[in-house]
C-alpha cells in the first residue's frame, strides 16, 4: 500500500498577536506535529513544533548544523564562494570535530564563573544608562537609550571591538538580519563585517590588550593544555563576528521586548517589583513565552531518520520550531499565559544540544541586572504611545521591537 505524503506548505509567518507565535503552530502541533515544509529553493522538508521532537532533533548527531547543505524556511540572499571561504570559526554552522574545537576553545570565556566576575561592570553599565535616561527626560525609546547599548557596550569590551565603531557594525548586522534585504545590500553588509573584523584581527596582533581576541591571538587556550589551538586570521574574524551579532542582537531585543512584555502584563511586572529575588525564574519565563528565534532552527538529516512516525530522508531540511516547542502544553501549563513564577521551565530558546547558546548565561547576567533596575529606577514607567503604534521586527530573523517609546513620572 502506498502511503500518501502531506501536502508541503510555507513556514507560517503570520502573527495576530505581538507576543504569540502564529497560530498555524498550534493547530500543526496538534493535528499534524512533523509537517512538510515547502522551501522557497523549491525543495520540501519537515517542520517540528512539539518540545520533544524539537529538543529530541537538536541533540541528534544524525543531524548536520552545515546551512550550507540545507533549504531555508525564508529567501536568505546568495553564498557566494568567497562567503564560504570565510565560514572559519563560524562554529553556529558547523559540525563536530570543527564545531568542538571552538566551542572547547571558547566555553571557558562563558562560565556562570566568569558571568559572575563581569555582574559588577554591567551593573556599573546598566546604572550609567538609567542616570541618562533619567536626565535627558521623558519619553525616550527603550531600544537606543537602554536595550541595544547596554549588551552592545558589554560585548565590545569583552571582545575588545572599539564601542566607538559601534554605528557602523550595527549598520551592517541590522541588515544581515532583515528577512527583505537584497543580494546587494547583504554582500556588502557581509563584506564590510568580513573587513572591518580582519583589521581588527591584525590590529590586536600588534597591540594586544587583555580582552578575547586577544586572549585568542596569544593561545591562551594552549596553556590550559587544549590541542589545536592555534587560530588564524580567518578563524578569528570569524569568531569574533559571530560573537560580535549574538551578543549585540539576542540580548538587546529580549531587554525591549521583554520590557514591552511586562508593561502589557502588569499583574506580571506586580509580582516582578514584589519579589525581586525571583527574577531568575522570570527572566527563564519571557525567554520562553517571546522565544526571539521566531523562524526556528535548521537541521539536515544524514541518513534516514523516522521522527514521530515519519521518515525524514537523507539530505531532507529539518526546521525545528524554538517557539512552538515553547508552547507545547504538552510541557508547559498554560502556554500561552506569561507567568513569571512559573516553575520547572526547561524552554529551549537557546537551542538545545551541543549548539546551545555559547553566551546564554551573559544574556541571563545582563538581563538579571537590567530588568529589576530599569523598573526600580522608573515605578510609573509605561507605554508613551498606543500598544498597537510600537513597530515590531517581523521583518527580521530575530524578533522584537524597532522602538519602544516610553515615558514616565518626574
Amino acid at each position: 500500500m502506498r502511503v500518501t505524503q502531506p501536502a508541503a506548505a510555507p513556514l507560517p509567518t503570520r502573527r495576530s498577536c505581538p507576543f504569540d507565535p502564529p497560530r498555524e503552530y498550534e493547530h500543526l502541533r496538534e493535528r499534524e506535529p512533523i509537517s512538510r515544509l515547502a522551501f522557497p529553493d523549491g525543495k520540501t522538508g519537515w517542520l517540528l513544533t512539539r518540545h520533544e521532537d524539537v529538543r529530541a532533533v537538536l541533540a541528534d548527531d544524525r543531524f548536520s548544523s552545515d546551512r550550507l547543505r540545507a533549504s531555508l524556511p525564508l529567501r536568505q540572499p546568495t553564498i557566494r564562494p568567497e562567503d564560504v571561504k570565510a565560514r572559519a570559526g563560524m562554529l553556529i554552522s558547523l559540525d563536530p570535530p570543527e564545531h568542538t574545537r571552538y566551542r572547547r576553545l571558547l566555553t571557558r570565556y562563558f562560565t556562570v564563573r566568569r558571568m559572575r566576575a563581569l555582574t559588577p561592570r554591567i551593573e556599573q553599565i546598566v546604572d550609567d544608562h538609567l542616570v541618562a535616561m533619567e536626565r535627558s527626560g521623558p519619553p525616550t525609546d527603550l531600544v537606543r537609550a537602554f536595550a541595544l547599548p547596554i549588551p552592545s557596550l558589554v560585548i565590545c569590551e569583552l571582545l575588545g571591538v572599539p564601542y566607538a565603531d559601534r554605528g557602523m557594525f550595527q549598520g551592517w548586522m541590522s541588515t544581515l538580519l532583515r528577512i527583505d534585504v537584497t543580494d546587494e545590500d547583504a554582500f556588502a553588509a557581509r563584506d564590510a563585517l568580513k573587513d572591518y573584523m580582519l583589521d581588527l584581527v591584525t590590529t590586536k596582533r600588534a597591540h594586544p590588550d587583555d580582552a578575547l581576541l586577544s586572549r585568542l591571538i596569544a593561545g591562551e587556550g594552549a596553556a590550559q593544555g587544549l590541542p589545536d589551538t592555534a587560530l588564524s586570521d580567518q578563524e578569528l574574524a570569524g569568531i569574533g563576528r559571530l560573537l560580535l551579532v549574538a551578543g549585540h542582537e539576542t540580548t538587546a531585543n529580549m531587554l525591549a521586548l521583554g520590557t514591552y512584555a511586562l508593561l502589557r502584563h502588569p499583574g506580571q511586572l506586580k509580582l516582578l517589583r514584589e519579589r525581586p529575588a525571583s527574577v531568575d525564574r522570570a527572566i527563564e519565563e519571557l525567554l520562553r513565552y517571546l522565544t526571539i528565534v521566531q523562524f526556528g532552527t535548521v537541521r539536515v538529516a544524514r541518513e534516514d531518520v523516522e521522527i514521530a512516525g515519519r521518515t525524514v530522508r537523507a539530505g531532507e531540511t529539518v526546521v525545528a520550531s524554538l517557539s512552538a516547542a515553547n508552547r507545547d502544553p504538552e510541557r508547559f501549563a498554560h502556554p500561552a499565559r506569561l507567568d513569571v513564577a512559573r516553575e520547572l521551565n526547561q524552554h529551549v530558546a537557546f537551542g538545545h544540544g551541543v549548539h546551545q547558546c555559547l553566551g546564554q548565561q551573559l544574556a541571563r547576567t545582563e538581563m538579571r541586572v537590567a530588568f529589576p533596575a530599569l523598573f526600580a529606577r522608573f515605578p510609573t514607567l509605561r507605554l508613551a504611545v498606543d500598544p498597537e503604534r510600537v513597530p515590531m521586527r517581523d521583518d527580521m530573523f530575530l524578533y522584537g521591537v524597532h522602538e519602544l517609546p516610553l515615558t514616565w513620572d518626574r
